[in-house]
């Protein structure tokens, strides 16, 4: 492996709306602030007192975290220089979906401003940072406008919600999303889907009785097994052949069971599939992609049924389970016993092949 080469396929960088509000015409700075604080308002409904800080206080156990690298993009280069790595795909801490489409006036001009806040600071090393463009669906022929305008300015990164329901809309099979999905798939670029807060489950955040939640994180990550055989069971990626789709911080080892199960109940349970033409599991290897941090088993023992070329290693940076700035020290723990392709492929090919780097 090129020791120069080491790409992160999840990083994390942070926006202030004041910068996203420079982007944007003064004329609707009330309007954007109205649906930040419909955003909050929904998010404090959502947890007990204290939760909300105490999990702030969880995430900045990491001195990245709110440092000048989660902002700026210099200071990111150096971060990553710190730590050899020689790209990162970056999701924004805010989900823009989550309120961009609360806004009365303006959410048109306050989603072209917001991933022109994310442009600006790819703008800085566009070969090394590269962030991923928040699309919002509840209108399709802006997204789809949207995605046109992200390719002229460069964008390499699409960022889809994971869960189309949870803001009102049907499932990704839906025909309503199929001039999108067209768009995508000549493009080339990929459909990121970020592991996160999922409003279905906020029963289970107020019953969870550990401190950190990690009952409910725990459910974050397997839920996002709903979704993942939504786009393999459903016919849309029979349809659209040739969009990636990538699943972010969704772990490794439990796919391996959804994989057989969803196989098995096309061939010996004898489930039906009518839409699908082959097996499910072919769908997921052919289109589908999963980000991972430190999971040795997976990667030592499970990296063949899961796919070789189906997985990337990040360094999530600079969340809590980081391996900034360790991160060659990691990887070289991580990987020492595999083949040095299957190395290649997880830490850097797999990534250069899907965000066409």
């Amino acid at each position: 492996m090129p020791q120069d080469l080491l790409i992160s396929a999840d990083s994390h960088v942070n926006v202030h709306h004041r910068d996203v509000k420079r982007h944007l015409d003064p004329k609707f700075h009330d309007d954007y602030d109205d649906g930040l604080a419909t955003l909050r308002q929904m998010i404090m409904a959502s947890n007990k007192p204290g939760e909300e800080g105490a999990r702030a206080a969880k995430a900045k156990k990491n001195e990245a975290y709110g440092g000048p690298g989660h902002f700026l993009p210099d200071a990111r280069i150096k971060d990553m220089d710190l730590d050899g790595v020689s790209a990162e795909i970056m999701y924004c801490e805010v989900s823009a979906y989550r309120y961009l489409y609360k806004i009365k006036n303006g959410w048109k001009e306050s989603t072209r401003a917001f991933n022109d806040t994310l442009a600006e600071f790819a703008a800085y090393d566009p070969t090394r940072l590269i962030t991923s463009f928040q699309v919002p669906i509840h209108d399709i022929d802006f997204a789809v406008e949207e995605v046109r305008r992200i390719v002229e300015l460069g964008g390499k990164s699409l960022q889809l919600p994971v869960f189309p329901t949870e803001v009102g809309f049907p499932d990704y099979h839906d025909e309503r999303y199929d001039p999108l999905w067209a768009l995508i798939e000549e493009t080339g670029l990929p459909i990121c889907c970020h592991a996160g807060v999922n409003l279905a489950l906020d029963g289970l955040m107020r019953r969870d009785p550990t401190p950190g939640k990690a009952v409910w994180s725990v459910g974050i990550v397997l839920s996002l097994g709903e979704a993942i055989s939504m786009w393999m069971c459903s016919g849309v990626l029979e349809r659209f052949p040739r969009l990636k789709v990538v699943f972010v911080e969704p772990g490794l080892s439990w796919m391996t069971w959804v994989l057989w199960a969803l196989d098995d109940m096309a061939g010996r349970q004898g489930y039906d599939f009518p839409v699908l033409k082959e097996k499910p599991s072919f769908y997921f290897h052919r289109n589908i992609h999963l980000t991972f941090q430190d999971e040795m088993f997976a990667v030592e023992k499970l990296r063949h049924e899961i796919g070789v070329h189906n997985m990337m290693w990040s360094t999530d940076y600079p969340h809590p389970v980081t391996s900034w700035p360790h991160s060659r020290q990691v990887v070289e723990n991580l990987f020492g016993n595999i083949p040095a392709g299957d190395k290649e492929l997880l830490v850097y090919g797999n990534a250069k092949r899907v965000w066409n780097l």
